[in-house]
């Protein structure tokens, strides 16, 4: 089983020629965050998902450096990041922006609600006219709205997704100890 997981999983010469990851420097090359053990692949394939849901770009950096910091698996880390990709960028942003708009009691806000453009007058201006001034503070006050219940639903969601990644990994790594424990005193 650990050969077919590590297969799809970088390695230790892919990982540390990154220039993301350079900065870690010797501390990336510690045996234990190689191993897989139990703890170290939770708690990799745990930040890998936290990292991955809350933080749009420079998702590997992070999730290795926090794999460093706490001496988890680096390559489950790096891979589990992937949770969010193109394919699934969308549904996850989406949910978040509801749970946190649920959470705030806020009405929800569609990307199609943002004011169009004024008409621009050709007469030379060193000032922006009322009507584009308005505009701007409308997009911006759009923006603004996305963010809050977007950032409250991330946080929820990668702490809520890194806990029960951790708890499904230590459960199934469990059960497959016990499953092959048996097996052994059957044959």
């Amino acid at each position: 089983m650990n050969a077919r997981f590590r297969r799809f999983l970088p390695d230790r010469e892919r990982i540390q020629s990154n220039r993301w990851l350079r900065w870690l420097g010797p501390g990336l090359m510690h045996p234990r965050l190689w191993h897989f053990s139990r703890r170290g692949v939770a708690v990799g394939v745990s930040l890998g998902v936290f990292f991955g849901l809350l933080i749009p770009i420079a998702q590997i950096p992070f999730a290795a450096g926090a794999a460093v910091l706490l001496r988890a698996n680096v390559p489950a880390a790096v891979a589990s990041t992937l949770v969010t990709n193109p394919v699934t960028f969308a549904p996850i942003y989406l949910a978040a922006h509801r749970l946190g708009s649920a959470l705030l009691g806020e009405p929800e806000t569609a990307a199609g609600q943002v004011p169009t453009a004024p008409a621009v007058s050709n007469a030379p201006s060193s000032e922006a006219s009322p009507v584009e001034a308005a505009w701007w503070r409308g997009v911006w006050q759009g923006i603004l709205a996305l963010g809050k219940p977007l950032l409250l639903g991330l946080s929820i969601l990668a702490i809520c997704a890194g806990l029960l990644a951790y708890g499904l990994i230590m459960l199934a790594w469990r059960a497959r100890v016990v499953w092959q424990r048996r097996r052994r005193r059957r044959a």
